[in-house]
Order: structure tokens, then C-alpha cells, then sequence
């Protein structure tokens, strides 16, 4: 078995050995954006094979978007997310979840415990509040992530509000609080998240304990997590073991200044006084070209063009696909699977007569007749990126 540390020091010399210098991960930062991104190189990672590596010492993977090719990621392409270490024992049997806090009657709770209750299922496209924050400019602070900072499983557990109704839930409960088992370094504030009781209550959000059908792997919250879907990645606090039922909003770093977002737009640069911002909640509405890549040079003829289409708590009503900087667009064809949570694969096929350069672009719209914007609204910690997706490619 992998330590820690010998996990961490493995990657840590892969990301040495690809990029020279502690200083050069930027190897994987995107260009400002719509223009072409650089070709990203993956890190060696043990078990998840392919992956971008963002950040090695809270271990962040991104998923590359050519794998954007199923409604279901698979488990190993799954990106990874971690604000803190990882917990380095976990013991099944030994695990314990508490609940308390605004309650009548406090619960502690096992696996086998949760195992008894109802199971429900939820297919949910998890993305990072941050997911291209890399093509924000001018440039803000925080993991650089790329388009793939976003993933679909089908999660499973019993519902929260099954949880909370068996602790009862008193009248002064207006939130509820979510402590993980990470590894707090030093001085760091750990990581402790709330989301409105009216969330936590909702019929899809979960203690979830299995991800496509297996138990949840150590990187993705085993032996529980908190699974609150169409909402931003933080809402689902990993490796779950308090729940707290609180009177107003949790008060952390976490949750201010943390994960907030401008209540008006904001000039780029610009700074924001956190009483002019409200914590982030549900997902925007956004498309991603994973097919064919960035810098391809094709044939004339037949294209397939491809990629995903996601809303948070709305559904995808249509994805367009421009070929001509967005003087027109063009309806593309949705994939037959849909759930409410989850994200929707598109395609769409281009015959190009003529070579050249030509730039694809998609945009999503949703049924609360939200559109893709042409660009994105700048905040100061580049949060919620979701401007029209573009890929630059070359006919001959």
C-alpha cells in the first residue's frame, strides 16, 4: 500500500521531472481565454491513469476533455479535488457520523447504520467552483484549472433529510454544516461548509456512500460524502463525519470570504468587499468542445464535433455549434440519456468545403433560458467560468 508521502513524493518528481522546476507547473495553465490552448502533458498518477495534474500538494486532477466521450465518468477519470491532505487511515468499521447541533435528538451513526435507510440514486455532474479560472484574465489566484474540473457519476446513499428527520430538526435550524476528515496542515482553517436547510432537505441531496454502483474510492470521499446536486463542488464535502444543524450560516474561511461571488458585476481587477458578495450555490450553464481537439488539423469532409452540455439545478434545452466566429449557429443533436443533475453529450456533424482555419464554438442554453455568455463575468477568485467554448482547428 502507498503512503502519503510516497504518494506525494511521486508525484511531486513527476511534476519536477515534466516541468524542470517547482516553478514551472504552470506547463499546465491555459491560455487567456478563447485562444488556442497548449497541449497539456498528464502525470503519472497511481490509478488514475491520464489525468492532469493541477496541483500536487492537496493532490487536484484534472480530467482531460477528450474523455468527455461518456454520460457516466468512469471512476479513475473522474477529477479530483482536495482543499486539504487526505485522511491516511480510513477504517470502514471504525467510521462514525455525528448529528447535532439544532436537533432533538442527536445521532451518531455507522455504515451499517446509513446501510439500514432507504438507498437513493442521483446522476450528477460535479464541477469546481474554479473550473476555468485558468482563462480568466487578467489572471486571479487559486488552482488553474483548465474545461476539466467536472465530471458525472451516478451517486447512491440515503437521502440527508432521512438523517436529519430521525435527529428532528428544530424550528431554529436554518442551516446545516458539514465537516470533513481532512488533513488540516498547520495553522490552515479546516475545511467546513453549510448549505440552507431547505437544500439539505431536498428529496436528491445525499449521504452518499457509492459512485457508479462500487463504494466511493479514498480520492472521491470514502466512506461517505456529502452529495448536494447542481451545486458547486464544495457543497459535497468529502470523507463526511459531522453534521451540524446551525442557526444562520456556517462562519469559516470557507464560507466567507471563501466560495463567494459579487452581488453586481465587477471590472476586471477590481476588488469586492465580501458584504457585497453571497456564497455560491448552484452551477451555471455551460457547454465544453471534446471533440475534435484543440490545434486538430482535419480533412475536408464529414467532422463529428462533440462534447458536454450542463446546467446545475436547470436542464439543457439545446447546444449550438458555430463555425463562422458567431455570425450563425447551428442546433446540434442531444444524446439520448438525461437526468435532472446531470450533464447532457451533444454532437454534431460539420462538412467543411474549403480548408483553412476555422474556430468551433458551442453554446448551451437551459430551460430557465439562461445562454452561454461570449464571455465570462470576471470575479476576483474566478469562480463559475462558463464563457462559449471554442477549439481552434485547421482544414486541408
Amino acid at each position: 500500500m502507498t503512503s502519503r508521502r510516497e504518494f506525494l513524493e511521486r508525484i511531486s518528481a513527476a511534476a519536477l521531472f515534466t516541468a524542470g522546476t517547482a516553478r514551472a507547473l504552470s506547463w499546465a495553465l491555459p491560455v487567456p481565454a478563447l485562444p488556442a490552448l497548449p497541449q497539456s502533458q498528464a502525470v503519472p498518477v497511481p490509478g488514475e491513469d491520464g489525468m492532469l495534474l493541477r496541483s500536487y500538494r492537496f493532490v487536484d486532477l484534472e480530467t482531460p476533455v477528450e474523455d468527455f466521450n461518456s454520460w457516466l465518468t468512469p471512476v479513475p477519470h473522474f477529477f479530483v479535488r482536495n482543499h486539504m491532505h487526505e485522511p491516511v487511515e480510513l477504517d470502514a468499521h471504525e467510521w462514525r457520523l455525528s448529528v447535532g447541533g439544532e436537533v432533538e435528538k442527536p445521532l451518531t451513526l455507522g455504515l451499517s447504520d446509513l446501510a439500514k435507510l432507504e438507498t437513493h440514486e442521483v446522476v450528477n455532474t460535479l464541477e469546481c467552483a474554479g473550473n476555468g479560472r485558468g482563462f480568466y484574465r487578467p489572471q486571479v489566484p487559486g488552482v488553474q484549472w483548465g474545461r476539466g474540473a467536472v465530471s458525472t457519476a451516478r451517486f447512491s446513499g440515503p437521502r440527508m433529510r432521512d438523517v436529519l428527520d430521525r435527529a428532528g430538526v428544530k424550528s431554529s435550524g436554518k442551516h446545516v454544516m458539514f465537516r470533513g476528515l481532512d488533513e488540516v496542515p498547520g495553522k490552515v482553517p479546516p475545511f467546513i461548509r453549510s448549505i440552507p436547510i431547505e437544500k439539505a432537505l431536498d428529496g436528491d441531496t445525499l449521504i452518499a456512500t457509492h459512485m457508479n454502483g462500487r463504494p466511493l474510492t479514498k480520492h472521491h470521499g470514502f466512506p461517505a460524502r456529502a452529495l448536494t446536486p447542481g451545486w458547486v463542488g464544495s457543497a459535497s464535502c468529502k470523507w463526511l463525519t459531522e453534521i451540524k444543524v446551525l442557526e444562520t450560516e456556517f462562519a469559516g474561511t470557507f464560507m466567507n470570504p471563501g466560495y463567494r461571488f459579487p452581488n453586481q458585476p465587477v471590472k476586471p481587477g477590481e476588488a469586492v468587499k465580501a458584504e457585497d458578495t453571497h456564497p455560491l450555490t448552484a452551477l451555471n450553464v455551460k457547454s465544453v468542445i471534446s471533440g475534435p481537439g484543440d490545434g486538430s488539423n482535419l480533412k475536408i469532409g464529414k467532422v463529428r464535433v462533440h462534447g458536454a452540455a450542463w446546467a446545475g439545478e436547470a436542464d439543457i434545452a439545446k447546444v449550438e455549434i458555430s463555425t463562422d466566429k458567431g455570425a450563425t449557429w447551428n442546433p446540434t443533436k442531444l444524446g439520448h440519456e438525461q437526468e435532472h443533475y446531470a450533464w447532457r453529450l451533444w454532437s454534431y456533424d460539420w462538412n467543411p468545403t474549403q480548408s483553412g482555419e476555422y474556430a468551433l464554438m458551442s453554446r448551451a442554453t437551459d430551460t430557465r433560458d439562461r445562454v452561454q455568455p461570449m464571455t465570462a463575468e470576471w470575479n476576483p477568485s474566478g469562480y463559475l467560468y462558463n464563457a462559449v467554448d471554442q477549439v481552434r482547428v485547421h482544414v486541408s
